[in-house]
């Protein structure tokens, strides 16, 4: 006759010291380094068995990704997987697993994870900041490149005028005043623009070539005024004091009258 000895208090006992120590079992990490300078999870050499390859299912936001990575395979390795899906680099990226962040250098099947097991991915919220304030910052400068290119076509048009009024005034013709002074005040107007355009980077050189630009049309256009003005005072005195003195009388003896 077999006796079994019944313990009931040792039962319980036994069993709550088992999932005790299956607990600070899993939450006790070793750590080592890998030749390549990376930290990664302590692995015990009980097998030398090939790992099957399992298929992770992946939550990111709305989205839903599957994916293939050896049972032995780091978290990091996982995160690699993920850039060519969804674009993010892996250190921009978080992943949950059983309600807890993973490191990079934690192992898949030490921490449980299975065939089919799901493994929730966000995006580091610092990388979320700096990518908006990339964003902001790009779309300022394509605002201060725009401004430069608007003002940049107008200019354009203003230099094919001075140029036009060089050649003319090369060629001997006369060029109205008013015509020069409006020029000057135009190119004025748009180096003032040019002016309240605040630039970094690259935006200071265009900005630059511009405001130089302006500032040699103005420069031209004082020289062709200047010339002109020079030019009519002398011509238009001489003319009226011959005209006066010398073919007055003879104007005059001239006149007809008609009814």
């Amino acid at each position: 006759m077999i006796k079994r000895r019944l313990n009931f208090n040792g039962g319980k006992s036994e069993n709550a010291a088992t999932t005790s120590s299956s607990v600070s079992k899993e939450e006790e990490v070793k750590w080592e380094m890998r030749p390549g300078g990376m930290l990664v999870q302590q692995r015990s050499e009980n097998s030398g068995a090939p790992s099957p390859n399992l298929r992770i299912r992946v939550a990111y936001g709305a989205l839903r990704y599957e994916i293939t990575a050896n049972s032995q395979a780091t978290f990091g390795e996982v995160k690699k997987l993920l850039t060519a899906e969804i674009g993010l680099q892996p250190g921009e990226q978080r992943i949950i697993f059983r309600g807890k962040e993973r490191e990079n250098g934690e192992y898949l099947d030490i921490c449980g994870v299975k065939h089919r097991s799901k493994v929730i991915l966000i995006e580091d919220p610092e990388s979320i900041e700096r990518r908006f304030i990339e964003m902001r910052r790009n779309a300022k400068i394509q605002t201060v490149h725009r401004l430069i290119n608007d003002v940049t076509e107008e200019v354009d048009k203003l230099v094919e005028q001075v140029s036009a009024i060089e050649k003319s005034m090369a060629s001997g013709n006369k060029v109205a005043e008013l015509q020069i002074t409006t020029l000057i005040e135009m190119l004025m107007r748009h180096a003032v623009k040019l002016d309240s355009i605040s630039t970094e980077g690259d935006a200071c050189a265009v900005k630059d070539f511009q405001c130089k630009r302006v500032q040699k049309c103005v420069e031209t256009l004082d020289h062709v005024l200047k010339i002109s003005n020079g030019r009519a005072k002398s011509v238009t005195v001489t003319t009226k004091w011959e005209t006066f003195d010398s073919h007055c009388n003879t104007t005059t003896a001239n006149w007809q009258l008609f009814d």
